[in-house]
């Protein structure tokens, strides 16, 4: 299928880059490894006149397991031996974010930020044209939950579950200046506006805090092809137990179940200080079962993407409780 046409804007540093975004606004998309974006486009999916690539931007492709720039490619994240040996969970999670040809392309960054996904979204123009369109893309009604305001498309990133545990932070830079934004108050409840990054602004660096290197943590997704497809649900636990193998910190996130990932932060904080014993990992698993109400926007049906929350919870926790760093 062919592209729409756009100008292609190739800036060399994060200030040219900003400076494009600050000239055309809404009118832009920012293009990383193009995974997500360009079939989208090549569907006519909410395509811009102009599209800035950070391909050529050098700074952007740090590398190191306390900061991750944007445009590091998720191959280069799995492979690396410093990230595998101090945070494999990232590792480990880059290298199932899809196959081996398109974890070569994509970043980071761009899963981060990746588009939210709907049945009445991600389908050919002829086919949108058939149902009348969604709010999404061309219409003003949503079709999963029929109303005019709020777009319920899934957030179906992999590393954003995972990170959220971990306690990162995202550096945003415009011609402002920058700011930094806590990874679990970066999503908003809208399929369409997604995350409060501005149009202005680039995503430049992901900082993962030095204490995330105490926590025992691992990610599970859920998926009919193992070697492709997104997450029908994803599941992160990051576990540390004091010296009496009790709770001292546990952080659990679910992604692809909501329009943003999940973290769980008041459950789990309730259960600091109690034994992490099989009765307790069922206890959270149910509560966090509980908690969440997915959508019939992609495969798989709502109540078994449900159900299977508890299951990987359960199987999460189980595995950490032997490895949890006291």
């Amino acid at each position: 299928m062919i592209l729409p046409p756009f100008e292609l804007h190739q800036p060399q540093s994060i200030a040219e880059a900003v400076a494009l975004l600050g000239r055309f606004g809404p009118a832009a998309d920012v293009l990383a490894g193009g995974s997500d974006l360009l079939p989208n486009y090549k569907q006519r999916l909410n395509s811009k006149p102009h599209v800035v690539s950070l391909e050529h931007i050098p700074e952007l492709r740090l590398l190191t397991p306390e900061r991750l720039g944007a445009m590091a490619r998720l191959a280069d994240i799995a492979r690396d031996p410093h990230i595998r040996g101090e945070l494999p969970v990232i590792a480990e999670t880059a290298a199932q974010v899809a196959s081996p040809l398109i974890i070569e392309q994509a970043t980071i960054g761009g899963n981060l930020l990746l588009d939210t996904r709907c049945f009445y979204f991600n389908q050919s123009l002829f086919w949108r044209e058939s149902k009348g369109y969604c709010l999404k893309a061309e219409g003003d009604v949503c079709l999963v939950v029929p109303q005019k305001e709020v777009c319920y498309a899934t957030n179906s990133s992999d590393l954003a579950p995972v990170l959220m545990t971990l306690g990162a932070e995202l550096h945003l830079a415009s011609s402002a200046g920058e700011r930094v934004v806590p990874l679990r108050d970066f999503y908003r409840h809208d399929g369409v506006a997604r995350h409060v990054r501005r149009a202005d602004e680039i995503l430049t660096l992901i900082d993962i805090p030095p204490a995330a290197r105490r926590l025992a943590a691992a990610y599970m997704k859920l998926r009919i092809r193992d070697a492709i497809d997104f997450p029908a649900m994803g599941a992160a636990a990051a576990l540390r137990l004091d010296g009496r193998g009790r709770i001292a910190e546990l952080h659990i996130a679910v992604g692809a179940v909501d329009t943003t990932p999940r973290l769980f932060a008041e459950l789990t904080a309730g259960f600091t200080g109690q034994e992490l014993a099989a009765t307790t990992i069922g206890e959270i698993a149910d509560q966090v079962m509980a908690r969440v109400r997915p959508y019939n926007n992609v495969p798989l049906s709502p109540a078994y993407r449900k159900r299977m929350v508890g299951v990987y919870v359960r199987r999460l926790l189980t595995a950490l409780a032997n490895q949890a760093p006291a």
